[in-house]
């Protein structure tokens, strides 16, 4: 449930709920880096990474925030052991080359309701393109560790065949076995030392 109130841990900016400033290190324990993409023209494949890092840096003014996150390509999991393989090798992600994904965040904007675009570099597969995040601000709160801890959804579809990802294989009826536009999709909590009384 998205909060709509603020709270000593939230702030309001022209009708925006936002966190207070900090820089919040992203829990991974308590968030996932998702992707979904079609298979066969008739259904959907999700795949998550198990490894990554990064950081939301929350300015005074939002619009100068900055998000920053590092993947590991080879933490790939689609549940299926053999597909992770294929996923890793030449053919696709290439991890023994390009072991990291990188996006680094360039504009922050405001798009109304707790909405955000986020606008960044992605990098991956040796390649950068911009992509824009649609960000939903999900509230904060006080952890029983001391620390404030924050919440964001957000998603962003990309064409992989921009990034070098063109690996695919016709299918009898037409079409092919993977979809070009893959759907990210991002829960992420992430967490500050919390500001003294």
């Amino acid at each position: 449930m998205t909060a709509t109130e603020a709270t000593p841990l939230t702030r309001q900016h022209q009708g925006q709920l936002i966190p207070a400033t900090g820089t919040y290190q992203i829990d991974k324990s308590h968030s996932t880096v998702e992707f979904i993409a079609r298979h066969l023209m008739i259904s959907k494949v999700r795949g998550r990474f198990d490894e990554f890092s990064g950081a939301v840096t929350i300015a005074e003014v939002p619009e100068e925030s900055s998000v920053d996150v590092t993947i590991d390509a080879a933490s790939v999991s689609t549940k299926e052991p053999q597909r992770d393989e294929h996923l890793r090798s030449a053919d696709f992600f290439d991890v023994a080359t390009y072991p990291v994904w990188h996006f680094a965040s360039t504009t922050v904007a405001p798009a109304g309701d707790n909405h955000w675009k986020v606008t960044g570099d992605l990098t991956l597969h040796g390649t950068t393109k911009s992509v824009v995040l649609d960000v939903e601000f999900e509230g904060a709160e006080a952890t029983p560790w001391g620390t404030t801890a924050i919440g964001f959804s957000a998603s962003t579809e990309i064409d992989r065949e921009e990034f070098g990802l063109t690996w695919n294989q016709a299918i009898e009826a037409g079409g092919v076995v993977v979809g070009k536009r893959i759907r990210i999709e991002l829960g992420v909590e992430a967490s500050a030392a919390a500001a003294a009384a």
